[in-house]
């Protein structure tokens, strides 16, 4: 049999006593404080996890569990995708995991199989996880799936049962809206779409917001061109546009999209945006820095996992306790340097409006303001 052991000279293991003996408490207090349970001071909770960060004290979490009936782990079934939005979820979900003491399991999906997310979810759930947290952003046209630990919901899954569901996610329809508005707002008869693939629901919720937003200001709404999240696509479609001088401002789904469209439109001879005006999605950590800085909405993916992961605990450690409603997390359209009015010329067959610069203009610093988001 082979033994694992530690280098020579390391220290030992830390124990609970000894972060009980460095805290100054008893080691009763040590477990309450590491199982998270009421009744215990702000400060001596604090003195407790200072103690056992410096010890580098973890708790075993094979023992907890035969003690408790939990393994004080969650599953997340999540898309294996790069793209911004679901790798920012995972991101968060995960470093929220760890800050309330919970391990984290992952399984992922693949676009284009009906099957995996049931598949994903067995296997989260043969691990004995406590609750799973199911951030699958396309419709893969599946049915009704059973699960029998409570659920996290972020973004818009296939239905399910589940003893108790939580929901936390940003409205995207509702940013939509207000980048629509934003751009009417400066001026533009109305706002082209560069649509992300209708088989994302965040792609059907911002189209569904953009076309209300011109319903509800009486603007013409014209054909919507669908690219596939990639800076190609918005490229391909930013080409497909250039000819036509009516389109002076343009929403693209996210900013991948936006900066491949603007790419184009330069390449033909259009200026962004004294010429045309375009709006991205997401606020990726290159939009700040291209040519011109990018208009678009900042979405709180990291609130918006700790205040769902919080909520998912607590059902899972009270499961009789009513929780209260998720808050609306705010959200940020930031105006940059790729929006401005329409160019001072007519617009054939249709008139536009005249406007002041909205924010500070198109070249000035950059700015944002919050817009309420709002559950589903």
């Amino acid at each position: 049999m082979t033994r694992l052991a530690r280098p020579g000279g390391s220290p030992p293991t830390p124990r609970s006593v000894d972060v009980a003996r460095l805290a100054g408490v008893s080691q009763k207090t040590v477990s309450r404080v590491l199982n998270d349970e009421p009744y215990v001071s702000a400060d001596v909770r604090r003195r407790v996890l200072d103690a056992a960060a410096e010890l580098g004290y973890r708790r075993n979490q094979a023992a907890r569990a035969l003690a408790s009936g939990r393994t004080r782990s969650i599953g997340v079934v999540t898309l294996g995708s790069a793209l911004y939005g679901p790798a920012s979820w995972l991101t968060g979900i995960e470093r929220t995991v760890r800050e309330v003491g919970y391990t984290l399991r992952v399984a992922t999906t693949m676009e284009g199989d009906p099957g995996g997310i049931a598949s994903a979810l067995a296997s989260l759930l043969d691990q004995g996880v406590d609750g799973v947290v199911i951030s699958e952003p396309i419709d893969e046209g599946v049915g009704l799936i059973s699960v029998d630990v409570p659920v996290l919901v972020l973004g818009a899954p296939p239905t399910f049962t589940a003893p108790q569901v939580v929901t936390a996610r940003v409205g995207a329809g509702r940013l939509a809206q207000a980048v629509t508005e934003h751009l009417l707002e400066l001026g533009h008869a109305t706002v082209h779409h560069l649509a992300g693939p209708q088989r994302w629901y965040s792609a059907r919720d911002r189209l569904a917001g953009w076309r209300e937003a011109l319903r509800a200001h009486g603007a013409h709404e014209p054909p919507v061109v669908e690219g596939d999240w990639s800076a190609a696509s918005g490229y391909a479609a930013g080409r497909e546009l250039a000819g036509d001088g009516t389109v002076t401002a343009v929403f693209a789904a996210n900013d991948d999209m936006a900066i491949g469209l603007i790419r184009a439109q330069l390449e033909a001879g259009r200026r962004v945006p004294e010429d045309i005006s375009v709006v991205g999605f997401d606020d990726i950590p290159v939009a700040a820095y291209v040519t011109p800085p990018l208009t678009t909405v900042r979405q709180p993916f990291d609130e918006v996992a700790r205040q769902g992961l919080a909520l998912l605990v607590q059902v899972i450690e009270k499961p009789d306790v009513e929780l209260p409603p998720a808050a609306d997390q705010p959200v940020e359209l930031v105006v940059r340097a790729s929006t401005a009015p329409p160019p001072p010329r007519p617009i054939p067959g249709r008139g536009h409006r005249a406007s002041p610069h909205a924010h500070g203009g198109p070249h000035g610093q950059p700015a944002g303001r919050e817009v309420p988001s709002t559950q589903p």
